[in-house]
Protein backbone atom coordinates (compact mmCIF):
# COMPACT_ATOMS: atom_id res chain seq x y z
CA UNK A 1 0.00 0.00 0.00
CA UNK A 2 1.71 3.46 -0.65
CA UNK A 3 2.36 5.80 2.06
CA UNK A 4 0.02 8.29 0.89
CA UNK A 5 -2.93 5.74 1.63
CA UNK A 6 -2.20 6.20 5.11
CA UNK A 7 -2.84 9.50 5.59
CA UNK A 8 -5.15 10.23 8.30
CA UNK A 9 -6.00 13.29 7.02
CA UNK A 10 -7.81 11.44 4.48
CA UNK A 11 -11.66 10.64 5.17
CA UNK A 12 -10.78 6.91 3.81
CA UNK A 13 -7.02 6.23 4.84
CA UNK A 14 -7.82 2.30 4.07
CA UNK A 15 -8.20 3.29 0.41
CA UNK A 16 -5.49 3.22 -2.35
CA UNK A 17 -4.87 6.64 -4.67
CA UNK A 18 -6.11 5.02 -7.33
CA UNK A 19 -9.18 3.47 -5.28
CA UNK A 20 -9.81 7.48 -3.91
CA UNK A 21 -9.73 8.96 -7.49
CA UNK A 22 -12.13 6.59 -8.43
CA UNK A 23 -14.53 7.37 -5.49
CA UNK A 24 -14.21 10.40 -5.75
CA UNK A 25 -15.50 10.45 -9.46
CA UNK A 26 -18.17 7.78 -8.66
CA UNK A 27 -19.35 10.64 -5.96
CA UNK A 28 -18.67 13.13 -8.94
CA UNK A 29 -21.78 11.18 -10.97
CA UNK A 30 -19.23 9.61 -13.29
CA UNK A 31 -20.11 5.94 -14.68
CA UNK A 32 -17.76 3.27 -14.77
CA UNK A 33 -16.74 4.00 -18.33
CA UNK A 34 -16.90 7.54 -17.73
CA UNK A 35 -14.07 6.85 -14.78
CA UNK A 36 -12.43 4.75 -16.88
CA UNK A 37 -11.84 6.99 -19.72
CA UNK A 38 -10.67 9.89 -17.42
CA UNK A 39 -7.96 8.04 -15.78
CA UNK A 40 -7.32 5.55 -18.83
CA UNK A 41 -7.98 2.43 -17.23
CA UNK A 42 -10.21 -0.38 -18.53
CA UNK A 43 -13.63 -0.73 -17.48
CA UNK A 44 -13.01 -3.87 -16.00
CA UNK A 45 -9.90 -2.41 -13.67
CA UNK A 46 -12.61 0.12 -12.58
CA UNK A 47 -14.92 -2.51 -12.12
CA UNK A 48 -12.30 -4.63 -9.46
CA UNK A 49 -11.33 -1.23 -7.54
CA UNK A 50 -14.89 -0.37 -7.11
CA UNK A 51 -15.42 -4.01 -5.61
CA UNK A 52 -12.41 -3.20 -3.45
CA UNK A 53 -13.68 0.02 -2.01
CA UNK A 54 -17.47 -1.91 -1.44
CA UNK A 55 -15.39 -3.91 0.72
CA UNK A 56 -13.33 -1.07 2.35
CA UNK A 57 -16.18 1.44 3.08
CA UNK A 58 -18.00 -1.91 4.16
CA UNK A 59 -20.84 -0.52 1.75
CA UNK A 60 -22.87 -2.81 -0.53
CA UNK A 61 -23.80 -0.68 -3.47
CA UNK A 62 -22.70 2.29 -5.44
CA UNK A 63 -25.27 4.90 -3.98
CA UNK A 64 -23.96 3.70 -0.45
CA UNK A 65 -20.58 4.31 -1.27
CA UNK A 66 -21.44 7.73 -2.58
CA UNK A 67 -23.27 8.80 0.33
CA UNK A 68 -20.33 8.24 2.17
CA UNK A 69 -18.01 9.76 -0.06
CA UNK A 70 -20.23 13.01 -0.20
CA UNK A 71 -20.35 13.33 3.75
CA UNK A 72 -16.71 12.97 2.99
CA UNK A 73 -16.55 16.14 1.13
CA UNK A 74 -15.70 14.31 -2.36
CA UNK A 75 -17.69 14.48 -5.69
Amino acid sequence: MAADARNPDHPFPSLSARERDILDLMAAGRSNAAIAEALALSEKTVRNNVSNIFTKLQVTSRSDAIVKARRAGLG
